[in-house]
C-alpha cells in the first residue's frame, strides 16, 4: 500500500481550523489501515509457490526405493523435465527425467515424477527449480534414503532461485520499471490536469520522454534476463534464442511484450502532448484535444499497469478477480500522486510561469490519490497478511511495517507542503503574480537603460535599435543582423535571469520547493521498499508453508518409520542386516522393532542388541532402549517413550560374540 495525504491543501476560502481536521483524518485513515491488517482473517496463500509437502519426507528412511516421488505446493507452478531432479548418492539422475506428472486437481498443486526401478540403497537428493504462478522462481533441495543413509557427493544448493548477479540486474530492472511508469504517467497527468501551459515547458517535457525511455530499456532489460533469471541464473543465456522463445510462451513475456506494444503507443501520445497540443492556441480546440488526450492516456495506463497485475502477485491466489483491478487502480494512484510530485518539484526549480491554480488542482488530484491508495492499501495488506503474526514474524510483513512508517514521514512531511501552500495561495502573490513581476521589471530597466545612457545595458539598447533599422544619434542606418539577434539573445537571457532571481527570491515559493524535495526522497525510498515487496514471498504463504512443514514433519499420519542397516562385527558369521520400525515415530509412547538377517538372508539370533536414542539439537539422551527377543532373529521394545519431535540419532549395537560388536547409527525425523 502507497498512500499519504495531499500536500496541497485548501483554498483562500478554508478556514485554517479545518487543516488540522484534515491531518487528523488522514493520520486515522492510515491507523484503521494497520488495524484491518491485523484483523484481517486468514485465508488462503495468495502468491509465491512454497513447498508444503513431499513424499518421501525431507530425512525420511524407507525400508525400498519409491516408485515416485511426490511434491506438494502452495499454489500452481510451471515445471518442465529439469524442475524436479532425483539424484542418486553419485550424482546421477535417478528419476526418468519426464515432465512431471500434475497429480493435484482444483486448488490442490502436486506432482509426481518417476523413478528407475532396481536403485540401490543410500540417500538420494531432490533439487526443484520451478517458476510460480505470480512469475517468481522458487526452488529448494531436500534428502530421502533408501535402506540406510550413506554419503552424498551431491551438495545442496545454497543459492536461492532469482539471486546472483542475474537476480540483482532483474531487480534493478524492476525497480527502473516501476519508476519509468510513474513519470510517464503521472508528468503526463499532471501537464494534461493542472498545468496545461507545462506541455510547452522543456524541463516536463524531459521528465516525462527519460521516464518512457526508463520503462522501455528496463522492460526489454526484463524480457532478455528472463531466461536467466528463472533458469540457470548465468548472465550469458539472456541471449539465448530458444531461453527466449520459451519466455515468450510463459504468462510474464507475454505481459512484458504488451507492455512494450503499449509504449509504442504511448510514444505517439507523448509526440501529440508536446507537439500539436503544446502549440494549439485556440482555447476550444484545445479544449477537445485535452479531453481526447485523457481518455487515450488513460486506457494506455491503465493497460500498462495491467501488464504488473496480469503477471504477478495480483493473478493468483485469494480472489484473483478483484485483486487484479485493485491492483491497477493502486498503480494508476500511486503514479498520478508520485508522478505528479516530481513533475510539480520539476515546475517548482525549472520553470517560472507555474501559479497558484495547477498547485489547487494538483491538490484535488492528490487528495483523490490518496483515497484510493487507502482502500486499496487496505485490501492489498489484508490478502498478502492477514493475521498479526504474519505482520511481525515474517519478512513481508516487516517490510511492510517498514512501509507504513515511511507513509507516516511523508503525511509529516505533507503538512509542512500544506502549510507552505496555503501561504503561497492566499498571500496573492508567489506563483501566482512573480511572471508578471518579472516582466516589469525587465521592462521598467528597458526603459531606464534608453533613458540614462550611462545605466547597465544602455549601449546594448542603443546598439540593438541601431541595428534594427532604426535611426541613430548619426542619423544613419546601420543594418548588421548577426549582432542584432545576438543582443536580442542576450536581452532574453538578462530578462531570463531576472524572472529566476524575483523567483528565487519568494519565500513561500522556496519553502514549499524544500519541503516537495523532501516528500520526493521519501517517496523514492519508499517505491524502492515497494519493489522489494513484490518479489518478496508474501506472509500468507510463508505461514501456510510453516504450517504444512509442522504437520507434515510427524510420520504417523504417513505410517511408520522404516530403516535398513547392514552391520559387519568382524568376528565369524559377524555379517547381516538389522530392520528397523518404529510405530507410530511420534512424541510419546511408541513400539519398536528390530529384525535381524544373517548374510544369507535368513533371521539371525544373537546374543545382545541394544537401542539409544539422541536429540543433539536439544541436549536429550542418548535414552537407552534394551528390546526383548520376541522370536528367532525378532526383537521388540514397547512403550518407548520420545519426548519431543525432532531429528533424532538412532544407534543400534549387535553383539554376535563375546568380544565381536558393532555399533550402526542414522537420523531420523520423528514427531
Amino acid at each position: 500500500m502507497t498512500a499519504t495525504a495531499p500536500h496541497f491543501g485548501p483554498t483562500p476560502s478554508t478556514p485554517a481550523m479545518r487543516r488540522p481536521l484534515a491531518a487528523a483524518a488522514l493520520l486515522a485513515a492510515l491507523v484503521g489501515m494497520v488495524f484491518a491488517l491485523l484483523l484481517g482473517g486468514a485465508g488462503p496463500a495468495s502468491a509465491h509457490a512454497a513447498l508444503t509437502g513431499s513424499d518421501p519426507q525431507d530425512g525420511a528412511v524407507v525400508a525400498t526405493a519409491p516408485k515416485e516421488v511426490t511434491l506438494t505446493f502452495s499454489e500452481q507452478v510451471a515445471v518442465d523435465e529439469d524442475s524436479i531432479r532425483i539424484l542418486d548418492p553419485d550424482g546421477k539422475r535417478a528419476d526418468t527425467a519426464a515432465v512431471p506428472r500434475d497429480l493435484g486437481g482444483g486448488s490442490l498443486a502436486k506432482y509426481g515424477v518417476s523413478l528407475h526401478s532396481g536403485l540401490p540403497d543410500g540417500t538420494y537428493t531432490v533439487a526443484w527449480q520451478a517458476v510460480s504462478a505470480d512469475s517468481h522462481p522458487v526452488s529448494g533441495a531436500f534428502t530421502f534414503s533408501v535402506g540406510a543413509p550413506s554419503e552424498t557427493t551431491v551438495a545442496l544448493p545454497t543459492d536461492q532461485a532469482g539471486g546472483g548477479l542475474v537476480g540483482a540486474l532483474y531487480g534493478i530492472a524492476r525497480y527502473a520499471a516501476y519508476a519509468g511508469f510513474i513519470l510517464l504517467a503521472g508528468g503526463s497527468a499532471f501537464v494534461l490536469a493542472c498545468w496545461q501551459r507545462g506541455a510547452g515547458a522543456r524541463p516536463l517535457q524531459r521528465l516525462v520522454v527519460r521516464g518512457w525511455m526508463t520503462l522501455t530499456v528496463a522492460t526489454l532489460a526484463m524480457l532478455l534476463l528472463r531466461n536467466p533469471y528463472t533458469g540457470s541464473g548465468k548472465l550469458a543465456d539472456a541471449f539465448d534464442l530458444d531461453g527466449l522463445k520459451a519466455v515468450l510462451d510463459t504468462k510474464p513475456g507475454a505481459a512484458l511484450v504488451s507492455r512494450l506494444l503499449l509504449l509504442g503507443a504511448s510514444a505517439l501520445f507523448i509526440a501529440v502532448l508536446f507537439g500539436a497540443y503544446a502549440k494549439r492556441e485556440d482555447e476550444r480546440e484545445k479544449k477537445d484535444l485535452t479531453f481526447g488526450l485523457a481518455i487515450g492516456g488513460t486506457v494506455i495506463a491503465a493497460g500498462i499497469a495491467g501488464t504488473w497485475a496480469l503477471a504477478e502477485h495480483a493473478s493468483t491466489g485469494l480472489q484473483p478477480g478483484i485483486a487484479m483491478p485493485v491492483d491497477v487502480l493502486h498503480l494508476l494512484a500511486v503514479a498520478a500522486w508520485l508522478g505528479g510530485l516530481t513533475a510539480l518539484l520539476v515546475a517548482l526549480y525549472r520553470t517560472p510561469g507555474i501559479g497558484a491554480t495547477a498547485v489547487r488542482r494538483f491538490s484535488r488530484i492528490a487528495f483523490g490519490s490518496v483515497i484510493v491508495l487507502t482502500a486499496t492499501g487496505i485490501y492489498q495488506s489484508w490478502r498478502q497478511v492477514g493475521t498479526w503474526s504474519a505482520l511481525t514474524d515474517t519478512a513481508y510483513g516487516q517490510l511492510l511495517l517498514v512501509k507504513v512508517g515511511l507513509v507516516v514521514l511523508l503525511v509529516g512531511i505533507a503538512w509542512i507542503s500544506r502549510r507552505w501552500t496555503a501561504r503561497l495561495i492566499t498571500g496573492g502573490g508567489g506563483a501566482a503574480t512573480e511572471a508578471t513581476e518579472a516582466e516589469k521589471s525587465s521592462s521598467a530597466q528597458a526603459s531606464e537603460s534608453t533613458e540614462d545612457p550611462d545605466a547597465p545595458g544602455a549601449a546594448d539598447a542603443s546598439e540593438a535599435t541601431d541595428s534594427s533599422g532604426a535611426t541613430g544619434a548619426s542619423g544613419t542606418t546601420a543594418e548588421d543582423p548577426a549582432r542584432a539577434a545576438q543582443l536580442a539573445r542576450q536581452q532574453a537571457a538578462v530578462a531570463t535571469a531576472e524572472k529566476k532571481r524575483i523567483r528565487d527570491a519568494d519565500p513561500d515559493r522556496s519553502g514549499l520547493r524544500r519541503s516537495v524535495l523532501a516528500e520526493v526522497g521519501v517517496a523514492v525510498a519508499l517505491l524502492a521498499v515497494t519493489t522489494v515487496l513484490t518479489s518478496t514471498e508474501p506472509a500468507r504463504t510463508e505461514e501456510e508453508a510453516a504450517r504444512a512443514s509442522t504437520s507434515t514433519a510427524a510420520p504417523a499420519a504417513a505410517g511408520p518409520v522404516e530403516m535398513k542397516l547392514p552391520f559387519d562385527t568382524g568376528g565369524t558369521n559377524g555379517k547381516g542386516t538389522l530392520r528397523m520400525e518404529i510405530t507410530p515415530a511420534g512424541t510419546g509412547a511408541n513400539e519398536l522393532h528390530l529384525w535381524i538377517d544373517g548374510s544369507d538372508g535368513k533371521p539371525m539370533d544373537v546374543p545382545e542388541v541394544k537401542v539409544a536414542l539422541t536429540l543433539k539439537s536439544k541436549d536429550i539422551g542418548p535414552l537407552p532402549v534394551v528390546p526383548a527377543r520376541l522370536t528367532e532373529g525378532h526383537w521388540t521394545a514397547g512403550d518407548v517413550q520420545i519426548p519431543m519431535a525432532g531429528n533424532w540419532k538412532v544407534a543400534v549395537t549387535v553383539r554376535t560374540s563375546d568380544i565381536d560388536q558393532t555399533t550402526i547409527d542414522k537420523n531420523v525425523k520423528i514427531g
